[in-house]
């Protein structure tokens, strides 16, 4: 393929005909000419990693037209320099005695071994990226928490990258050369995949993906990707897909302008609308039905919900952070079998059960979806009518992690939705859940003061009793006996 260019450079075509893969590379070389005797640019170097080049060379040419030295370079697999290239020295073309063809063949086996080295039995393999202002947030305990959020979705976490800067860059969130050596380290580890711990605006996804060429996706898409995966009832499959339109409407986009008519003849003339406005249009009214659906959903729920209220016994809800143990609490204190995992929105659908107290009193305890920090707003007004149910509890119980070093900001985050949900004068107990995994007791025990809660074990039946007494105390209406253990609903 012959380029013709100017003095500022050349404009190379598409190259999507030629193959593509994590361990190969693109088996094309591209020499061209520097007039001025300079060595490889960065925007050689650049050229070499995204369009994966087996080789990139810049051929001097003197005033005479005969050729001067050939700077060359190739990329590189994994390394503990961290390096992503390898620039040789200049030569004469003459003096190369290189069989091209099977050195680069052996440089993509050794690619392919080294990435073997890593777990690529998973389809989505990605690298996660946070931009953080303030150099003393606890930006890696994010990361940890979109790792977990990955990992729950399938995804196999290659490696991760914070860059603190003063403000995002407006197109690309970090900055250009910081995603070139991110585009870098994903061609050298195999990762097709990255993840922002933010949510992306539509153009900063075009933006992102077009100058790496991966698959691009935000905190707010993998969230919404749990939820679809782990909803079953109806109503939880309802309020997902809801989220999820609303998430993807402003967000929709097509590259091909072709135009689509809706009818012929007289009446039809002009254009009609694009597929685009179909799209659009067709998501709108599925949002209108959904939205019917689950009014008709939380008619069925209030009655329900009277029905509870007639039989006199006081309603329980529990609340707290993803993966803070409320199924498991459940499970433990009504006999229950609740799904509890040890992963992120192990449940979504509500669980409500009868809670017989030791002092042969009863009451209603409900399970509620997870909170996250910085829960996704289609996802809070989808499941409002969920959540709504937290006004008729008579008391909430906040189940904390108490194992986990971000619980003050997990308390913090929990009681902003209840805000927002404008229930926080509610009475309510704190809990510290998983109290077996915290090895200090005496620092357990001042925390408890401090933050006027309960320390259990949901697992320990043993560790219950204590905050059995105090949920009697704090009900009314538990002074009359009750029949049968539990009753799931």
């Amino acid at each position: 393929m012959i380029i013709l260019g100017d003095h500022k450079g050349i404009f190379i075509p598409g190259l999507d005909a030629f193959r593509a893969a994590s361990t190969r590379f693109k088996g094309l070389r591209l020499i061209h000419t520097h007039l001025n005797g300079e060595d490889l640019s960065p925007e050689d170097l650049t050229d070499l990693s995204h369009l994966r080049l087996d080789m990139i060379g810049a051929l001097q040419v003197h005033e005479d037209g005969s050729p001067g030295k050939l700077f060359w370079a190739h990329l590189i697999p994994e390394n503990p320099q961290g390096a992503y290239w390898l620039i040789h020295d200049p030569q004469e073309p003459y003096r190369l005695n290189l069989n091209f063809i099977s050195f680069i063949a052996a440089l993509e086996d050794e690619f392919a071994r080294r990435q073997k080295i890593r777990r690529i039995d998973a389809a989505e393999k990605a690298i996660l990226v946070r931009v953080e202002k303030n150099p003393l947030a606890p930006a890696e305990a994010s990361l940890e928490e979109l790792r977990q959020l990955a990992v729950t979705c399938g995804v196999e976490v290659f490696d991760t990258q914070i860059q603190y800067r003063p403000q995002p860059d407006p197109r690309y969130l970090v900055g250009r050369g910081k995603l070139s050596d991110i585009d870098l380290r994903a061609t050298q580890i195999g990762a097709n995949l990255l993840i922002f711990d933010h949510e992306l605006t539509p153009a900063q996804v075009r933006s992102i993906g077009d100058f790496t060429g991966l698959k691009i996706l935000d905190r707010t898409q993998v969230i919404l990707d749990i939820f679809a995966r782990r909803a079953h009832s109806r109503e939880g499959k309802i309020q997902v897909e809801l989220a999820q339109l609303k998430y993807l409407l402003p967000r929709l986009m097509h590259k091909d302008t072709s135009l689509s008519r809706l009818a012929g003849g007289i009446g039809g003339v002009g254009p009609g609308e694009t597929k685009l406005e179909i799209d659009r249009r067709r998501i709108r009214e599925r949002i209108q039905r959904l939205e019917k659906d689950l009014k008709a959903i939380a008619k069925s729920r209030g009655q329900r919900r009277g029905r509870r209220e007639k039989s006199g016994l006081p309603v329980i809800s529990i609340v707290g952070y993803t993966n803070a143990g409320k199924s498991t609490l459940l499970n433990t204190l009504t006999q229950s079998a609740v799904l509890a995992e040890d992963k992120l929105f192990a449940t979504l659908d509500t669980k409500s059960a009868r809670l017989r107290f030791p002092r042969d009193t009863e009451a209603i305890i409900t399970d509620t979806v997870g909170f996250i920090r910085n829960l996704p707003k289609e996802l809070f007004s989808a499941f409002r009518a969920t959540l709504d149910e937290l006004q008729e509890a008579d008391l909430l119980l906040h189940i904390i992690d108490v194992s986990s070093s971000q619980f003050e900001e997990q308390i913090t985050a929990v009681e902003s939705i209840l805000g927002e949900l404008e229930i926080v004068n509610k009475p309510g107990i704190r809990v510290f859940n998983k109290a077996d995994r915290f090895p200090d007791k005496e620092l357990l025990a001042t925390l408890c003061r401090r933050f006027d809660a309960v320390a259990v074990s949901a697992r320990d039946k043993k560790t219950l009793f204590g905050l059995l007494e105090k949920i009697e105390a704090a009900l009314p209406n538990t002074n009359f006996s009750g029949r049968g253990n539990y009753v799931n609903e």
